[in-house]
């Protein structure tokens, strides 16, 4: 079995017993335990596993190719990425591997109307899928967890209120909101400091939703949200947030995205970035996620990041490194899409629910074992923008940031 030789340098934690498409048992064993045993059910796989095996493997569980004899699926996943932490690795050799990271930016080559196409393939679901999931809030990123054990809804109104603070919104002032959601957090962000909210989204469903939702809570004044990318925005800012969107720019977008940034920001604004990214440095888009969950996305290295950010003449004033937030946040996604799978069923079909599933588990897998994390980087073009120390991010009351900044620019 051509697989074998893949598996044979793979496996050194755990062990793996394979019975292949003929009933053939293969075992391959680093140590005892955790163990893990999977059958394929055809015999292509013993091929396509080696040639192509991010690809591959998603689809085989899809499509009921491949099952899990003694475990779930997070417990097979979570074996692949023991032994993938342990070597040292972030993806699984293969033949696609290779070519993916020179085609890359043609992948990822988002026009207006091929990144409309791409938002749609996957935030133009059914809202209902969502908020079977998501929490009250649907708010679709990473959680911010203070404390152990605090629970998903309290730790997503926690991020909510720590990009908040990095803001240091007043009353009054214009924000932006670039990849807005249902329209959570615009909401969340009128309501606590009195500031002027814009959000843009480029889904259909979203822009519905989160317009019904502004005009229920009552802040139709202070919100307005628009289909629209953000090439396409005009005007200036005092505020500028992006949350979960940076990851659809694709990087050969990067340049212009920061300086449509750098041109909407007013001279004293303050913008934040909130992207998830690489630890480990470069890479390319899994084939799977690029073909059935997020076409045209690409998840980036700091150092792919920063020199672009350098060169727009922004100012880098804060970078956070969320690590094992969106694992945790993940976890909770995971276990609430598992209790309802019976009703993500109904409105789909078995071979999306194992997508989902599969989505879900190796994105967990991803950022408790692979490097995978979240960047918070806050941008200014002025050093007076912001305190000298990240002592504000702390306050208990964000309406008190407003006033500070004001006493700060009177002393000054």
């Amino acid at each position: 079995m051509l697989l074998s030789h893949l598996l044979n340098r793979l496996i050194q934690v755990g062990s793996l017993c394979v019975i292949d498409a003929n009933g053939k048992r293969h075992l391959f064993r680093g140590n005892e335990y955790p163990h893990v045993t999977i059958r394929l059910h055809d015999r292509s796989l013993h091929h396509r596993l080696f040639t192509n095996p991010h690809l591959a493997l998603g689809e085989a569980y899809m499509h009921g190719q491949l099952t899990i004899e003694d475990t779930d699926l997070y417990g097979f996943l979570e074996l692949i990425g023991l032994n993938m932490q342990h070597s040292g690795q972030t993806t699984m050799d293969s033949v696609s591997g290779f070519f993916s990271r020179y085609a890359r930016r043609l992948m990822q080559y988002n026009t207006l109307r091929s990144a409309r196409a791409n938002v749609a393939h996957h935030y133009d679901l059914s809202e209902n899928l969502y908020e079977l999931f998501l929490d009250q809030d649907k708010q679709y990123s990473c959680a911010y967890f203070k404390h152990p054990g605090t629970d998903l809804e309290q730790a997503q109104e926690e991020k909510k209120s720590h990009i908040a603070a990095k803001l240091l919104l007043a009353p009054g002032q214009k924000v932006l909101d670039i990849g807005c959601g249902w329209g959570g957090l615009a909401i969340h962000l009128a309501r606590e400091t009195g500031a002027m909210v814009t959000g843009l989204t480029l889904s259909g469903e979203q822009l519905r939703s989160a317009r019904e939702r502004v005009c229920s809570s009552g802040l139709a004044d202070n919100v307005s949200i628009y289909q629209r990318d953000y090439r396409e925005q005009t005007g200036e800012f005092d505020r500028i947030v992006s949350i979960g969107m940076f990851e659809h720019v694709g990087v050969g977008h990067y340049q212009d995205f920061f300086r449509q940034l750098y041109k909407l920001l007013r001279a004293d604004g303050v913008a934040l970035l909130h992207t998830i990214g690489r630890m480990r440095g470069p890479g390319c888009t899994d084939p799977w996620y690029r073909k059935y969950i997020f076409p045209g996305g690409y998840v980036p290295a700091l150092s792919e990041i920063l020199p672009i950010i350098e060169q727009t003449g922004f100012m880098i004033t804060d970078i956070e490194i969320l690590r094992l937030h969106y694992a945790e946040t993940l976890r909770h996604w995971r276990r609430r899409f598992l209790a309802n799978r019976h009703k993500v069923a109904n409105l789909y079909d078995e071979t999306f629910c194992r997508m989902w599933e599969y989505y879900l588990a190796s994105s967990e897998i991803a950022f408790r074992y692979l490097g995978s994390a979240v960047f918070q980087i806050q941008l200014a073009k002025q050093h007076q923008a912001v305190p000298l120390t990240r002592d504000y991010i702390h306050a208990s009351k964000p309406e008190l940031h407003g006033a500070d900044r004001r006493s700060r620019r009177r002393a000054a």
